[in-house]
């Protein structure tokens, strides 16, 4: 059984999913049966029994986790943060593969969108077109689709509608979209190395964006 969770919006989820064949074949996929929602507020205090609560409710133990899927952001940094940092949490715990899809992936998936944006705040959006991913502002992503021919853009957020509203709105995506997308890297073994995995801010934090530079200590006359 594997183990998904994404914390990076308004709503977080889980869910739990298996392969549709169990002898293996090619044709598999990993069919959701069971899953819940977690409000954003709680992420710190509910994660953990949420999926305990689910475990129960499928008759099924920690130990039954064979692989974790992660939605690593972009999004609410704090919501990110915790997220990932469960995740590896618990592969490290249980011994199991991770593997981690962003946020913007997911949503081009689910409409087979070409890019995708989902509002970062101070009017700026997190974008991504292809494999790449930046922060840009709506007219400067309006010159990128323009410059490129495409006129497709996946979005799923009201601020989001009201700057793009030529583009596809649809529902915000959770944990069951992931595991559909990370079906193929968990079949074919492309995980993500869990000690190295990291969030995917795309921006910077404030702390790091207001960071005073650190004094570095004189060294002249001193050999290098």
């Amino acid at each position: 059984m594997y183990f998904s969770l994404d914390t990076c919006g308004g709503t977080g989820s889980i869910a739990f999913g298996r392969w549709k064949y169990a002898d293996g074949r090619g044709d598999d996929e990993l069919c959701v049966f069971a899953e819940t929602a977690i409000p954003s507020k709680a992420y710190a205090a509910l994660l953990i029994p949420a999926l305990q609560a689910l475990l129960d409710e499928q008759s099924m133990t920690m130990e039954d986790i064979s692989g974790i899927v992660v939605v690593n952001g972009p999004g609410s940094f704090t919501g990110v943060r915790i997220g990932v940092s469960s995740a590896k949490a618990l592969a490290e715990v249980l011994e199991v593969p991770i593997v981690a899809v962003s946020r913007l992936a997911l949503l081009m998936a689910k409409t087979e969108c070409p890019s995708a944006a989902l509002d970062a705040g101070r009017g700026e959006f997190y974008f991504r077109i292809g494999e790449e991913e930046s922060l840009l502002t709506p007219v400067a992503i309006r010159e990128r689709l323009r410059d490129l021919g495409l006129a497709s853009l996946a979005i799923c957020e009201e601020n989001s509608a009201k700057a793009f509203p030529e583009a596809t709105l649809i529902e915000p995506p959770h944990a069951a979209d992931a595991l559909k997308l990370a079906a193929q890297r968990l079949m074919s073994g492309r995980y993500d190395n869990v000690a190295t995995l990291d969030s995917n801010y795309v921006r910077r934090t404030d702390a790091e964006l207001f960071a005073k530079p650190s004094e570095q200590p004189a060294t002249e006359g001193v050999g290098v």
